[in-house]
């Protein structure tokens, strides 16, 4: 894989960001309010692409429709037809652009993932293009006594539920492309019944009302005990009011030492995140002039992907990796 970066904010562009900066509203707005290509999936990635939704045009038209991971329990992505369930996470939006795909009825034309899933969709055809980097470590309320510096071999014990009873690990939704990342990088492989394993019993992915815990959500961490994996590039994005601010009281640790706020080449928990797109579409001229090559219209908005908290990604726009 080529060498990528998180991207550098400064406590300048922060500040800066925190006051000029308005959140990117939730599903397309403003028209066309049926967009040539719609998508749904990742709540890490659904900022950025509302972002590029606002700024990516062809002839001067909105083509971008994103959809996003939670909201309205049905969405309409097309002017007729087309009332779906809202997929929440990279694995249901994949899901459901198989299912559309399947059906041939038009309905969706991408996923957003935030994780390299594609081994689970094979025979489907799928293309995954990167199409910017970020990083994922662990988040704990501000007024807990959990350290700020917990190592990946830490945080592998506290999730084998082996650190005791000082420590409440926490995981988002089953099918959200952070916790299917975070738990391969600590050795683990993500299931549905992921917490009846054995060593898993102590972990708690429900809220106070027995939902599934969003994905890249502060406000739900209540406990002092609790830790939880957070997409860097979500908190940058929410604590510079890019995004809706959800980060609630938590801050992000120093996993293996490495700062989650600056510039840096080491993450052990770095990755690329994508926009899936099925093969038989690549050829198509809005599919490619929107997401096909460095020189595609999201690559070359470098600067909305760094507004999001990310970092634009080496190998943008590349289709080489397909699901087997």
């Amino acid at each position: 894989m080529n060498k990528r970066f998180l991207a550098v904010v400064g406590v300048g562009l922060v500040g800066a960001l925190a006051f000029t900066a308005s959140p990117a509203s939730a599903d397309p707005t403003g028209s066309p309010t049926y967009r040539t290509l719609a998508g749904v999936g990742s709540d890490t990635t659904e900022g950025v692409m509302n972002g590029l939704s606002q700024v990516v045009t062809i002839n001067g038209v909105k083509v971008i429709g994103s959809y996003d991971a939670f909201g309205s329990a049905t969405i309409q992505t097309k002017e007729t037809g087309c009332v779906i369930n809202r997929p929440a996470g990279s694995g249901n939006g994949v899901t459901a652009l198989v299912a559309s795909q399947d059906a041939a009825n038009g309905c969706l034309d991408f996923a957003r993932s935030s994780s390299n899933n594609a081994s689970s969709y094979a025979g489907k055809n799928l293309a995954y293009i990167p199409f910017a980097v970020d990083a994922v470590t662990y988040a704990v309320r501000s007024d807990s006594g959990i350290s700020r510096t917990l190592s990946k071999a830490n945080l592998t014990t506290i999730y084998n539920c082996g650190a005791g009873a000082n420590y409440q690990p926490l995981l988002p939704q089953f099918g959200s492309g952070t916790r299917s990342f975070f738990l391969k990088s600590l050795g683990f492989t993500d299931v549905a019944d992921f917490t009846s394993q054995p060593n898993h019993t102590c972990i708690k992915q429900v809220d106070a009302t027995n939902q599934p815990l969003q994905e890249n959500n502060g406000a739900l961490v209540t406990d002092v005990k609790q830790v939880v994996p957070y997409s860097i590039a979500q908190y940058l994005a929410q604590t510079t009011s890019v995004v809706p601010d959800v980060h609630g009281k938590v801050v992000l640790g120093q996993m293996d030492g490495i700062a989650p706020t600056v510039l840096n080449t080491s993450s052990s928990m770095i990755r690329d995140v994508y926009n899936v797109v099925p093969v038989n579409k690549l050829g198509d001229s809005t599919v490619s002039q929107v997401f096909v090559g460095s020189n595609s219209l999201v690559c070359t908005n470098a600067n909305t992907i760094k507004k999001y908290g990310f970092a634009p990604n080496a190998s943008c726009g590349d289709t080489t990796l397909r699901t087997p």
